[in-house]
């Protein structure tokens, strides 16, 4: 829960004031974190109307938060996804804005799945990125568009993300849920609250000039989706869905979702966990989907 999180982190400094472009499901978790440890947040959105819109910023439409409101600007974490063409849509539209802050850390919240296809082998931020995927590739072109830019960046790669409101248990509860087996299939993923939690501490190593160029942040576990889902199912009290080959339920797939399932990878987070120092607050789906269950029921983090 976002009150265990704030009790184990610590505040930046004073002086600090954070930018956040792209205040969504990530994006607004650690701008409640920050808030909550009593640092400056600004979070921007494409629509006014929206929680945490402190400034409108959409590229589509050439709307740009206003110079002055970025005065001061230390810390940045870019959660908006690439254009179709590849461009990553922050740098395109703020590039010079950016580059007269007094920036000390600036995070971009990539994809592991520039990894590409590894069979089901572990990849590490050391091996080569491979992406199979045009999304993951235009993913890879933002990386680069950023570690170019001069800019003190680190790059974040995720998994599938879930957490309150956003988990398996939700699909089961509204009866989308289907139970697909592919032979040796894994799937990685973090939590929320703990992708708040590493950009936090992340700001802070940096600080203490520690600052590698990747990161994974993942949890500790692969696990398949069946798995998952069973026990989404004895959480909630249900019985699991009938079993599909994956044969068969591709047939009624869309081609993103198989495009999910063409690819089969584990993603360390040794890096994150071991050199860093990062203490996940839920290093497994079990924890995770426990947390997920007791929010949901008890509402307490950004939607």
């Amino acid at each position: 829960m976002l009150n265990e999180l704030v009790n184990r982190s610590r505040a930046l400094p004073a002086s600090a004031k954070v930018l956040i472009l792209g205040g969504g499901y990530s994006g607004r978790m650690l701008a409640a974190l920050l808030r909550r440890l009593g640092n400056t947040v600004l979070c921007t959105r494409r629509d006014q109307s929206r929680p945490d819109a402190d400034l409108l910023f959409d590229s589509d439409r050439d709307l740009l938060p206003q110079p002055d409101a970025l005065q001061g600007i230390t810390h940045l974490l870019s959660t908006i996804p690439p254009s179709p063409e590849g461009q990553d849509p922050a740098l395109h539209c703020l590039r010079s804005q950016l580059e007269s802050m007094p920036l000390q850390w600036v995070g971009y919240l990539s994809t592991t799945g520039v990894y590409g296809d590894t069979q089901g082998n572990w990849v590490r931020e050391t091996d080569p990125a491979r992406p199979g995927q045009a999304r993951s590739r235009r993913r890879l072109n933002c990386e680069e568009a950023w570690r170019d830019s001069g800019l003190p960046i680190q790059i974040l790669r995720l998994p599938g993300i879930y957490g309150p409101g956003r988990s398996v248990l939700n699909t089961v509860q509204e009866g989308r849920a289907r139970r697909i087996d592919k032979t040796g299939q894994v799937f990685c993923r973090v939590h929320v609250e703990d992708i708040a939690g590493a950009c936090l501490h992340l700001m802070h190593r940096s600080q203490e000039g520690v600052h590698p160029a990747i990161v994974n942040v993942v949890d500790d576990e692969p696990a398949a989706s069946t798995e998952l889902l069973d026990h989404a199912c004895a959480l909630l009290g249900r019985n699991a869905p009938e079993t599909e080959t994956f044969e068969q339920a591709s047939l009624q797939m869309s081609a993103m979702a198989r495009s999910f399932w063409s690819e089969n990878r584990r993603v360390s987070n040794h890096l994150l966990r071991d050199g860093l120092g990062y203490d996940l607050l839920h290093p497994d789906y079990r924890v995770g989907l426990q947390d997920c269950l007791k929010q949901d029921v008890s509402p307490s983090s950004p939607a």
